[in-house]
């Protein structure tokens, strides 16, 4: 199985293969975004299979193993970013993106689960394809904006899924709520019990109760969670400093982020990141 390594921050490809054909199984040490343009057939990532077909978008972590078999004729538009990129983002774009780097399921499923989503990010891409195309004035910066795009909405996708939810959202109280969490993750005022329970019109002493019997769990086990998932991709994908992050977050100092830290992965934050320095 080849492994394939990215030389630059991104690139992107459009690339159309023909009908009975195999693309090799392959292993990235990046990110991989395809969108089908046209054409069906079979889509395997770490060895699950899902027919693919048009207008559908997946998404390849670094380290997934993924092929292709072709059966109608295909055209992929392929769009392929590093840790590089991913750094040279502003901190908003970053906090755009903590679904795709935690919700995903690692299976061959379109990321896609807003029907209206699907003809707006083909449209993204077919706009890509003729810029990438077409040389023009700023061609780079309209590419990087068209896939900063195309990124936000499968987070949007993502997040409407609530995949980190182990329980089926059962109203549509429960998911204004969910969201409403997940959008004010970095400011801890509006996460305060009596905030939640005036914006949703509920009772405080409801508020906990009312979010684990339609979630699952915890008002305060899903926050501190979440929290612990941005703490790990500052550290994997950012140089930001524990007292930076300790500020993103509006947490009380950086012993509480250590505790946090540890509490969920079982090592400090100085430990984790330079087990990643190890492993790169």
């Amino acid at each position: 199985m080849e492994i394939r390594n990215l030389h630059q921050p991104f690139e992107v490809e459009f690339l159309t293969i023909g009908k009975q054909f195999e693309i090799p199984k392959y292993r990235n040490t990046f990110f991989e975004m395809v969108f089908i343009l046209e054409g069906t057939g079979t889509h395997t990532v770490n060895d699950h299979k899902l027919p693919y077909a048009k207008n559908k978008l997946y998404l390849l972590f670094p380290q997934d193993t993924y092929s292709f078999e072709v059966e109608e004729q295909t055209h992929f538009c392929i769009i392929r970013f590093n840790l590089t990129y991913l750094r040279t983002q502003s901190r908003d774009w970053l906090q755009r993106l903590e679904f795709i780097y935690h919700q995903h399921n690692h299976m061959p499923s379109c990321i896609l689960k807003t029907i209206t989503d699907k003809p707006l990010v083909r449209a993204l891409v077919e706009a890509l394809e003729r810029e990438y195309t077409s040389p023009n004035p700023q061609q780079q910066l309209v590419i990087r904006q068209l896939i900063d795009t195309i990124l936000t909405v499968a987070s949007r996708n993502l997040l409407l899924a609530t995949s980190g939810v182990d329980a089926t959202i059962k109203t549509d109280n429960a998911m204004l709520l969910l969201n409403y969490v997940q959008q004010n993750i970095y400011d801890p005022e509006r996460l305060k019990v009596d905030q939640i329970a005036m914006e949703f019109n509920l009772s405080p002493k409801y508020v906990s109760e009312y979010f684990k019997n339609h979630t699952g769990q915890s008002l305060q086990e899903y926050i501190n969670t979440y929290r612990y998932k941005i703490i790990e991709t500052r550290l994997r994908y950012t140089d930001m400093r524990i007292n930076e992050i300790v500020l993103e977050l509006g947490l009380s100092d950086a012993s509480h982020l250590n505790r946090l830290f540890k509490k969920h992965s079982g090592v400090s934050p100085s430990d984790y990141k330079r087990s990643l320095a190890v492993e790169a």
